[in-house]
């Protein structure tokens, strides 16, 4: 099914004795079935994770996981995380090379942005790595200006071969280009579900294929050799075109009387909502706000907006859109380096993003 929200809040969750983990377990995967919107998913550190839709989305499935699923065993919940995706905003500034362990073959690649109506079109399906091959490559051609050779050459739509990412070939003229495509496009899956920045999913990247350099010998061009090489390169050129957070943002749909307007941008002001668009019921003395809230500044939001309001504001969060969070994550004390490191700090990486050096190689 496709649901027009995205489950872009998650909590840790965590049984109090650890006799009823078997419980939990079973109760997850009951929670899953009976919901599909839920995520239910387990950490390389081990914590079993539950994202939903939102905060009250979430308070009710976490309700139902302990009194129905679980029989009312205890759980821990931690608090609530964001998710976030990245992407990059420019082109590579420099073409950037890739050697495999043997150093014998090389792959040269740059990054540049898709257009954020393709990136929502891919999302919604209406373009997909099934389609007829010229079918789709007309669309791009005519609709986003993509050259018909490089349209005809997508490779691989990630993550999970469905994602709103691209590798495309535009090679010319490289023999046994073939032989390694399934090595690259491996690669591509891995770099674009655990981005270089915070290991976010990718959001909204082409990767170009260039040109590559293979050893004669199919030998020392297997996956091992070819893999590695791809994912580096990819991270290399992430970083050397703008890489970016994206954070989800909310519509929030509020209703009140006239009255209590002023609360609600005072409200909103303090958690860097915007108002978009208010207007009066016809005929009756009841306004309607509509407002982007970022989710990371969500949570609470629903009582302190009571309390601004004393109780007459009624809001309702949707998922809305990805917005790009403001700054340079790669210059130090700017607030988005800052919420990098709280992300990796929280998933256990190295506080600093690493150095281009560590993923480009000399010529």
């Amino acid at each position: 099914m496709k649901f027009s929200v995205s489950p872009v809040v998650r909590v840790a969750v965590d049984v109090k004795n650890p006799g009823d983990l078997p419980k939990l377990v079973e109760g997850l995967k009951r929670l899953s079935k009976s919901d599909p919107l839920v995520q239910c998913t387990i950490e390389e550190s081990g914590e079993h994770i539950v994202a939903g839709a939102g905060e009250l989305h979430l308070e009710i499935c976490l309700n139902d996981l302990a009194q129905d699923f679980m029989g009312g065993a205890e759980i821990k919940i931690s608090d609530p995380v964001v998710s976030y995706r990245e992407t990059v905003i420019g082109t590579s500034d420099q073409i950037c090379l890739a050697k495999s362990p043997n150093k014998h073959n090389r792959l040269y690649m740059t990054a540049s942005p898709l257009q954020d109506e393709l990136v929502d079109e891919i999302e919604k399906g209406t373009i997909a790595p099934r389609d007829e091959e010229k079918a789709r490559a007309k669309i791009l051609n005519e609709k986003y200006e993509w050259d018909v050779n490089d349209a005809r050459k997508i490779w691989a739509f990630g993550p999970e071969t469905t994602g709103p990412n691209l590798v495309v070939d535009t090679t010319k003229a490289v023999q046994y280009l073939n032989e390694i495509k399934d090595s690259v496009v491996s690669g591509f899956q891995i770099a674009s579900k655990e981005g270089v920045l915070s290991e976010e999913n990718c959001r909204g990247i082409r990767w170009n294929l260039l040109d590559v350099t293979m050893h004669a010998d199919s030998i020392h061009r297997g996956a091992g050799q070819i893999m590695p090489a791809a994912r580096r390169c990819m991270y290399a050129c992430c970083l050397t075109a703008q890489p970016r957070l994206l954070e989800p943002i909310y519509l929030v749909d509020i209703t009140c009387p006239e009255q209590a307007v002023g609360g609600i941008y005072g409200c909103l002001n303090r958690r860097r909502g915007c108002v978009i668009e208010e207007q009066q019921r016809v005929g009756t003395p009841i306004f309607q706000v509509k407002a982007h809230l970022p989710v990371a500044e969500s949570f609470g939001f629903t009582g302190d907006l009571r309390q601004q309001t004393s109780g007459q504001a009624f809001p309702q969060c949707v998922f809305d859109h990805w917005a790009v969070v403001i700054g340079d994550p790669l210059s130090e004390g700017s607030k988005h380096a800052e919420l990098v490191m709280a992300i990796r700090k929280r998933k256990g990486l190295s506080a600093e993003v690493p150095p281009l050096d560590r993923y480009l190689d000399k010529l």
